[in-house]
């Protein structure tokens, strides 16, 4: 399928330059001009303001206008160009054309509006990345969401991509985590325990300890908290995994942060960064902050980043006074690590308390002499949970919270992906649980799905009725059914620039807008009717098959299913 803005567009910038080599315009760099769909009918279905070009071509916008269409190249997609004032350029597509968009939809399929913007690159997207002392709850599933839609859309512009966990199974937490099971399963074997000492509170303890009596009995009794934590993480990534795949979602690899001690790389980043002139020893100043004496420890010397060469507020404590690296050092080693791995770009999705931290990371691969440009952050903001218009207070440590699992059960897969998308990523959400249950337009994962739905729907009925749309006469089509071909044609559009600035809410909102064009037609367009000519019942029945195919892909894209019923 052609992108037509970006065809205009070049067809622009070919019409300045033959206006130019005639001397009808005078000799100047051109500057980008966005051709993009036009908001209202009258102005045609594309336009382009030419009005930044009135100093560099030293004239009026609308005779600069003129002079450019009356050198445009013709194309089998273009009907006519047309001026108007101050500045504009508007395109109208030719409507033959258009209606002959239809087979081509249908040839290209689940592959529609492939693009080779990522051709030949790679790109890996990072999501999720939690510790696994937990079920996923609704706020780290934005992340998750977010992650893979970024995915398909990379993959759907060209990309070879890998979904990648980083995850950290030793530190404090996964120590705590393995001291709160070592204690349920002491009192799943009829111990009383003193619940105060739980790091984690949940039921899903519970649950695993239960487990883990029937695996072991009681032959753990008087073990430490070293075996009580392996079997946790193991049953807790399997927990993990599980959900996930319920949202469509499968990582390609699990990075685990202690081999990185294994193979050295902290300690060799640490190295190379000392090397480079990057690094020294102090104590913490007497004026710094709780979070840097956190960090460096109070006593002796700590090994600090100057990262404020880079620009940073401060330098940053890599190694404390004690000996143990920061959570900075091998945060630095790992995108070290990701960057010579050989992605041309390395997407984090990342929650809005990491906002400094992948500065400061960018900061260290630059000391490296890494690109750090090829780290793309996606901040993550906050999701609250809504039922009956109030706030669901979450807590992961008591096991308070609504964990994505739950979500799905009360609403859909479908309804989660959608309700987590459906807003810009630096923006906070609210998940209403009232709207992703209800079985109406109002709900737009409703809403969306049932175009899909309707369009299944006639080719059931079709084939009843012994109906075919072979050979049908696309001419046939009328004003409505081109309509929906034109916003059908955006679709490329939207995913370049979903792709381009890593944005899939933007499939989300096209989606919701497509559905708003389909549904009138629908109602209106008739297909198995008695007062339907045949002819015109098989063109129309080709456009539903587009359509069809158009919904598919859009849902897919956003990692929904394209029911058939609902």
């Amino acid at each position: 399928m052609k992108l037509l803005p970006n065809e205009l567009t070049r067809m622009v910038n070919e019409a300045i330059r033959a206006a130019q080599a005639d001397s009808s315009l005078p000799s100047f760099d051109i500057p980008t001009l966005d051709v993009r769909p036009s908001k209202r009918a009258d102005q045609g279905d594309f336009s382009v303001a030419v009005m930044a070009l009135s100093k560099l071509a030293r004239g009026n916008p609308l005779d600069i206008a003129n002079k450019i269409a009356a050198h445009m190249p013709t194309a089998d997609f273009l009907a006519s160009t047309e001026v108007a004032p101050p500045g504009y350029i508007n395109f109208r597509v030719d409507p033959a054309w258009l209606k002959s968009q239809v087979e081509t939809i249908i040839a290209e399929g689940d592959e529609l509006f492939h693009l080779e913007l990522g051709q030949g690159k790679r790109a890996q997207v990072e999501f999720v990345s939690a510790n696994p002392t937990a079920p996923l709850h609704i706020g780290r599933s934005r992340g998750a969401i977010v992650g893979d839609a970024v995915a398909r859309v990379l993959e759907a512009t060209g990309y070879e991509v890998q979904r990648e966990y980083y995850f950290n199974n030793a530190g404090v937490q996964m120590t705590n985590l393995g001291k709160s099971l070592r204690l349920r399963y002491l009192q799943a074997l009829g111990d009383a325990i003193d619940e105060n000492e739980l790091s984690y509170q949940g039921e899903y303890l519970k649950d695993i300890a239960t487990k883990l009596v029937a695996d072991q009995g009681a032959a753990l009794r008087d073990a430490d908290w070293k075996p009580f934590k392996e079997y946790a993480e193991a049953q807790m990534f399997e927990i993990i995994k599980t959900t996930l795949k319920r949202v469509d979602i499968r990582h390609d690899q699990f990075f685990n942060e202690n081999s990185l001690y294994d193979s050295g790389a902290v300690w060799d980043t640490l190295e190379e960064l000392d090397q480079r002139g990057y690094t020294y020893k102090a104590s913490v100043p007497e004026d710094a902050d709780a979070e840097e004496r956190a960090d460096a420890g109070d006593k002796g010397e700590a090994v600090w980043f100057r990262s404020t060469q880079f620009g940073d507020a401060k330098d940053r404590v890599l190694v404390k006074a004690n000996g143990d690296p920061t959570y900075t050092l091998p945060d630095i080693a790992y995108h070290k690590n990701k960057i010579e791995r050989g992605f041309d770009i390395c997407v984090n999705i990342l929650g809005a308390d990491h906002y400094v931290q992948h500065q400061v990371v960018k900061h260290g691969l630059t000391a490296l002499g890494l690109d750090a440009s090829k780290v793309r952050v996606i901040i993550v903001q906050i999701v609250h949970l809504l039922r009956g218009g109030e706030k669901v207070k979450m807590s992961s440590r008591k096991g308070d919270f609504e964990t994505l699992d739950d979500l799905i059960d009360q609403t859909s897969a479908d309804a989660v992906r959608y309700g987590l998308l459906a807003r810009t990523s630096d923006s906070h959400l609210n998940f209403d649980l009232d709207l992703a249950v209800k079985q109406t337009n109002e709900n737009p994962v409703y809403y969306i799905q049932y175009a899909h739905v309707r369009c299944a729907g006639i080719f059931r009925e079709a084939a009843l009725r012994g109906v075919t749309d072979d050979g049908a006469n696309l001419n046939l089509l009328g004003d409505a059914e081109m309509s929906f071909l034109r916003k059908a044609l955006e679709l490329g559009e939207v995913l370049e620039l979903a792709a381009t600035h890593l944005e899939p809410h933007r499939v989300a909102f096209f989606a919701l807008e497509l559905a708003n064009t389909f549904h009138p037609i629908f109602d209106n367009v008739r297909v198995l009717h008695s007062e339907v000519p045949p002819e015109v019942a098989k063109a129309r029945l080709r456009f539903y098959r587009a359509a069809q195919i158009v919904l598919k892909r859009v849902l897919r894209l956003m990692g929904m299913t394209a029911p058939e019923v609902m």
